[in-house]
């Protein structure tokens, strides 16, 4: 649950390996070498032998790229980021810079020059970066050179072995369709766009039309394989068979050609003069160069699986609703401990992480739905860690949760019908004034979310505002996304759809979102209000020319009234809470002792 990487070992030895690195860049006549966070279908969260970031730079969080000069080098995070990468990365080897505002192409850019060769592992960039990184070199006279093996994988002696976790089929009383129905299903897509075949490579997208659910990265449930769907014909799954049972086999039999992993690029070169559709945002640069040596007629567009795994059908919304409940009650359970064992001084990161994954277990086999996993990796934060947004425990940084102090715990579990992920900023003792101030400014907007009615063709650009308003008010505001999309038993982040400031994809009926504002004050705590929510569909808006979306919210887990600064709030927003809070005890108390129904009963009281 908690990281022991080395416990932070990882960065005295960061000095040695980019050493090590320069030197065998050296010896093949480079002057630069780029790491990505990634593996060959560009996962978010990686299996141990694709952390070649983490193995070298010392930073273990899902989003980042290093860059490796010569005399130089640097590693670029986004926000969510800047201060787990201060505390894990050796800033004497490594310059830190923002993702965002720093791109590093153009950091690139800045510092080569005519002559210098720059490496990449083709399999592990997109397209759509291997273009700007080439663009970067052709401006300063360099090039860029696709490379045959990884320079890390020869330096990193104990790299793990590849994944072979074992997959099962998702039945269709959870998926809600079969899987020869799905494939029929984006067939007609293929037709739209005038291809022949599509090559799938992101692993959710695989996992989700063909009904399978692997173990090849920790608490994502999903399969490392690449697939090629065609218009007519049957579809060609490349998984390794070693993680398929005879049942598994068979049943994928019936819908796909199963081809070992060594047959993908042999694959790919069979489709000379074929119409291919390839997307550069998600498909590695090696993919496109074998389409492209073969004579394949590469048509660049959108993964045709990426917007119907988005939109959940009845079935899987139920089954959403479902978690929700057995996870709300585990979260209940978890608060009302919390509250008893806390004052006592005793309760640490760790030991409120585990007791929580506890909660989940137990109230799960009450349910009688067994508890698959944990989404992700439990974020627990006590005071000043509770600003790191994606904190992540280890037995170095683990703190007590001492009175006067916040605590933000972010976490989620895996079900088979269903994938949650909540955020609650809990009060330990007596919280200051600002403390509530602040809280109730991310709590407003977390209910302006909650509540907007939005017209068809709405975007999560549009909508990520009403979450920042009122801390911009006072000139604060938070360095993340608002929302982003949630699978169905799959991965706890999902594509296209999110509330951002880059979040361009239009919210659509079905999709399920996280609705998550905070504010973190470096060096002091962290807050954050989380609950994931559904677009329902288009309803008439009394006395309005045109129908409306809205959301309806999942979770279903107290908010902390301690925090609450109620003459901050409107009356619309006090009766949202209200309503919020009196749907808890009918959903969950039956999960509960007696104990916790009263403690429920109290943390829900109305405002």
């Amino acid at each position: 649950m908690f990281q022991n990487f080395d416990d932070r070992s990882q960065t005295a030895a960061g000095a040695a390996r980019l050493a090590k690195l320069r030197a065998t860049l050296a010896d093949a006549g480079l002057t630069g070498f780029i790491v990505p966070h990634s593996d060959e279908h560009q996962s978010e969260y990686l299996p141990a032998s694709a952390m070649r970031l983490a193995w070298l730079t010392g930073f273990t969080g899902s989003a980042g790229t290093a860059i490796v000069l010569r005399d130089e080098a640097a590693i670029f995070v986004d926000g969510r980021y800047t201060l787990q990468a201060a505390s894990e990365v050796d800033t004497a080897a490594f310059a830190i810079a923002h993702l965002i505002e720093t791109p590093p192409s153009k950091w690139l850019a800045a510092r080569i020059k005519s002559g210098d060769r720059i490496g990449f592992d083709p399999w592990l960039l997109t397209v759509a970066d291997a273009r700007r990184y080439r663009d970067a070199c052709i401006s300063a006279g360099a090039e860029l050179i696709a490379l045959p093996e990884n320079p890390i994988d020869a330096i990193w002696a104990d790299r793990p072995a590849p994944p072979l976790g074992t997959v099962r089929e998702q039945p269709e009383k959870y998926a809600g369709e079969s899987a020869a129905s799905k494939i029929e299903r984006l067939r007609p897509i293929l037709s739209e766009k005038k291809v022949d075949a599509a090559v799938l490579t992101l692993a959710d997208s695989i996992a989700w039309a063909f009904n399978i659910r692997g173990a090849d990265v920790p608490h994502n449930p999903i399969v490392l394989a690449d697939a090629l769907m065609r218009r007519d014909g049957r579809p060609a799954l490349f998984v390794d068979s070693r993680k398929l049972t005879n049942a598994v086999r068979a049943s994928l039999d019936a819908v796909a050609d199963i081809g070992e992993p060594s047959l993908f690029a042999p694959s790919l070169a069979s489709l000379s003069g074929q119409r291919v559709l390839l997307d550069p945002n998600t498909a590695s640069a090696a993919i496109h160069a074998i389409l492209q040596d073969a004579g394949a007629i590469i048509v660049e567009g959108t993964d045709p699986v990426i917007a119907p795994k988005a939109r959940k059908n009845h079935v899987e919304l139920e089954g959403a609703r479902r978690a929700h409940i057995r996870d709300g009650a585990a979260m209940v359970r978890f608060l009302c401990w919390l509250d008893r064992e806390a004052p006592s001084g005793k309760v640490d990161e760790i030991g409120a992480a585990e007791a929580l994954e506890r909660f989940r277990t137990e109230t799960a086999a009450r349910d009688g739905t067994p508890l698959e996993d944990i989404s992700f990796d439990t974020i627990s934060g006590a005071g000043p860690n509770g600003a790191i947004v994606h904190y992540r425990v280890t037995h170095a940084t683990n703190r007590r949760l001492e009175s006067g102090t916040l605590y933000l715990v972010d976490s989620g579990g895996q079900y088979r019908d269903g994938t949650t992920d909540i955020t609650r900023t809990v009060a330990i003792g007596e919280p200051t004034a600002e403390m509530r101030e602040r809280f109730t400014r991310v709590l407003k907007g977390h209910i302006a979310v909650a509540t907007a009615r939005f017209p068809q063709g709405t975007t999560g650009t549009h909508l990520d505002a009403f979450a920042r308003r009122p801390l911009w008010d006072t000139g604060l505001d938070f360095d993340h996304g608002t929302g982003h999309g949630v699978g169905s038993f799959l991965s706890v982040h999902e594509g296209p759809t999110r509330i951002s400031r880059t979040g361009h994809t239009v919210l659509e009926p079905g999709v399920i979102l996280s609705n998550e504002p905070g504010y973190y004050k470096t060096g002091a705590y962290g807050i954050r209000i989380e609950n994931l929510v559904v677009v329902k569909e288009p309803e008439p808006a009394p006395g309005g020319e045109r129908p409306m979306l809205g959301f309806e919210t999942l979770t279903l887990v107290p908010i902390d009234r301690r925090l609450v600064e109620r003459s901050m709030l409107s009356a619309e927003e006090s009766a949202w809470l209200n309503a919020f809070h009196a749907r808890i005890a009918p959903a969950v108390s039956h999960l509960l002792d007696d104990a916790e129904r009263r403690w429920l009963a109290e943390a829900t009281r109305p405002l």
